[in-house]
């Protein structure tokens, strides 16, 4: 596994927190959770937000959160209702705790945790309000594991949403970045509107609207390690629709400041 890099003081030493949604993912979680603590950046702080998973990934993180005090949080949600809704709910939290930074990326292991320290210091090296981990610049990749189907999938898909958005971004769709707390509380996370994962979209598209400096930097996708997909039909429609649902809402927002 490469190894981390490792920031200068005091970029070593911010208060990021790291929020990873889970359900179902009680043979991931530990992984998890070890490599990302282990990352030389002793604040990083980890907000875990179960949806009250049948296979007892919330207990596990009660019990790993006993195991490393005051590193990780667990947020316990009563219902399955969306990526999107777990993300606002651990970002929320993140920023109440007061989190100068707030990243996100799948528990499934898809998301290289070594990246962590590198989306951070390219943060705070360009001023950014995102910085994006990106399967489509130059340097970028995917897993062997993914088939034809997949990649033909996932190309056409960010094509799709930037012909209607109209967003300079070559991974639209990516769930692995770093938010700068000014960018989370410019967007208003609790007006978000998405479920499932067209948050994504919706998130980089109010923060391309709202001026905030966006910076996407190569990674290596890996395919999900252990356990399924929770990409559904209902949720592959919701991200069909909702571009141009966010363009009737900006355009509604652009109406009422006028």
């Amino acid at each position: 596994m490469p190894v981390a890099v490792t920031l200068p003081e005091p970029w070593s030493r911010s208060r990021l927190s790291v929020v990873v949604p889970t359900y179902n993912e009680a043979e991931n979680l530990p992984v998890l959770v070890e490599q990302v603590l282990a990352l030389p950046l002793p604040e990083l702080r980890l907000v875990v937000v179960d949806d009250n998973s049948p296979d007892g990934t919330g207990e596990l993180a009660d019990k790993l959160a006993a195991a490393h005090p005051g590193r990780i949080t667990v947020v316990h949600r009563t219902a399955k209702d969306g990526l999107g809704r777990a993300y606002v709910a651990g970002m929320t939290r993140a920023l109440a705790d007061g989190a100068e930074f707030v990243a996100q990326m799948d528990a499934d292991l898809s998301h290289p945790p070594f990246y962590l320290p590198q989306l951070l210091g390219t943060m705070l090296s360009t001023n950014a309000g995102v910085v994006i981990g990106s399967r489509y610049v130059a340097g970028g990749s995917l897993s062997q594991e993914w088939g034809l189907r997949r990649r033909l999938l996932s190309t056409w898909a960010n094509a799709y949403v930037k012909a209607i958005l109209a967003m300079p971004l070559r991974d639209i769709t990516s769930g692995f970045k770093v938010w700068r707390r000014s960018a989370l509380e410019a967007i208003d996370l609790p007006s978000i509107h998405s479920s499932g994962y067209s948050f994504q979209v919706e998130m980089h598209f109010r923060a391309y609207r709202r001026g905030q400096k966006i910076v996407e930097i190569p990674i290596h996708f890996e395919d999900r390690a252990e356990g399924h997909s929770k990409m559904d039909l209902a949720v592959q429609v919701e991200s069909a629709l909702r571009p141009f649902l966010l363009l009737r809402h900006e355009r509604a927002r652009s109406r009422h400041r006028t």
